[in-house]
């Protein structure tokens, strides 16, 4: 028997027994006001924003990225005439257009804002909700999925009219139950948020050690520098410390014939570099013996740099091989590999000085060839490249908890709600 269609869920704090209650939504609302779509039409005119003022209108992005930042600011007297869509802490913003469905709890310090018509304010019935519950709820799987369906007749994702939201029939657990599970989501949370800091604070001290331990443009010796060393760094172009040439693609690239899930040869392709994050342990996809004779295959470590999409992000594998036509490869390289990697992670938002203003960054074989770097000796390249990827490896365990601790959080709420 599947007790979730009884209204029980799967997993469940002691002392808490028997089936959630069936409600309609309308009855978790505020008795007064409790749902309000933003203002449309003249209400809101952009003529009506000004530059800046304490008096702030918050729109869909506030909802999805739970961040109170604003850009548009209205007088007082507007404020004041748009009373029936102020925002008091404690109420819930839902994005109600587009990205639907993503929903947010105001804080205490909101005190002098409305909303825009791409979001729906909602206050909740404490006698009948736990506010950390009714984020977490409106959140679970179930109630997305309910939030997300398309309105009868539209070919654009909306959110249902809000008088069929009013009677939805919903379930719910007891108060006691409601505010059991709010507060250990809340204290889960806690936790993410910790571990997300401690990987921005890492990654941020990285990007910083990066701007101090390579010379400037025109300097010979670097800000930040190991004992021990006291040598001018070398002036050098990438041409002459490495054969860079670029990688093929056979084509049409959709034919099945280039690729084989037996082949030992992994394909490199460009959505592989952000999901590894620029070191290459696995590939999903194989090339064949026929498309091997259409790419360049390399089989030790190699250095590569990324030239299309993902522009200008260098990268490593760790295994055999072949070689997409968005990347360049470093052969027979006169430095270390992973000094190098960490320079051109430092170099990469350089690129974008051969790119038109509003357009892609052009990176070429020739471009790169050209590029100056200034080199140390191969053993300070060496003390460097080993600091440095001790540090990422301190950034990917942080990164690892924090998905594992994401992933827990998704099982939990799966067997937590009904």
């Amino acid at each position: 028997m599947d007790n979730k269609k009884n209204g029980i869920p799967k997993l469940r704090f002691p002392g808490f027994t028997g089936a959630w209650e069936q409600r309609k939504f309308s009855e978790i609302l505020a008795k007064s006001d409790g749902l309000r779509r933003g203002p449309f039409g003249s209400a809101l005119k952009k003529e009506f924003f000004i530059s800046s003022s304490e008096y702030t209108v918050y729109e869909q992005n506030n909802a999805i990225y739970n961040t109170w930042k604003t850009r548009y600011f209205i007088t007082p007297e507007k404020f004041q005439e748009l009373h029936k869509f102020q925002l008091v802490p404690g109420d819930f913003i839902l994005s109600g257009a587009g990205t639907i469905g993503r929903i947010a709890q105001v804080p205490a310090n909101i005190t002098k804002g409305v909303f825009n018509q791409a979001l729906i304010r909602i206050r909740i019935n404490p006698e009948w909700m736990d506010k950390n519950f009714f984020l977490i709820w409106m959140q679970s799987e179930n109630m997305q999925r309910k939030l997300t369906q398309a309105n009868p007749g539209s070919a654009m994702t909306n959110l249902v009219p809000m008088s069929e939201i009013k009677k939805w029939e919903i379930i719910i657990p007891s108060k006691a139950e409601q505010n059991k599970i709010g507060e250990f989501i809340q204290k889960l949370n806690s936790l993410i948020t910790l571990h997300q800091r401690k990987l921005e604070h890492l990654q941020e001290q990285k990007k910083g050690l990066l701007q101090k331990m390579f010379p400037k443009n025109g300097e010979t010796v670097p800000e930040v520098r190991f004992p021990g060393f006291t040598d001018a760094w070398e002036q050098r172009k990438l041409g002459d410390l490495a054969e860079i040439v670029r990688g093929a693609s056979p084509r049409p690239i959709s034919d099945p014939k280039w690729f084989d899930d037996n082949s030992d040869i992994g394909w490199l392709r460009i959505s592989d570099v952000t999901n590894q994050n620029g070191r290459i342990y696995y590939l999903e996809q194989h090339i064949s013996k026929l498309g091997q004779e259409k790419t360049r295959v390399i089989t030790e470590p190699h250095l590569l740099l990324s030239i299309a999409a993902t522009v200008g992000k260098p990268l490593i594998n760790y295994i055999k091989t072949g070689v997409h036509d968005g990347f360049l490869i470093f052969l027979n390289p006169k430095f270390d590999l992973e000094y190098m990697y960490q320079w051109l992670e430092m170099f990469r938002p350089k690129w974008n000085k051969y790119g038109q203003p509003g357009s892609q960054v052009n990176l070429n074989s020739n471009l790169v060839r050209k590029q100056k770097i200034a080199l140390p000796s191969r053993e300070e390249q060496q003390r460097i490249s080993s600091f440095l990827k001790q540090l990422d490896s301190l950034i990917a365990l942080h990164q690892r908890k924090l998905e594992h601790l994401e992933l827990m959080k998704k099982g939990l709420l799966q067997q937590m709600f009904v």
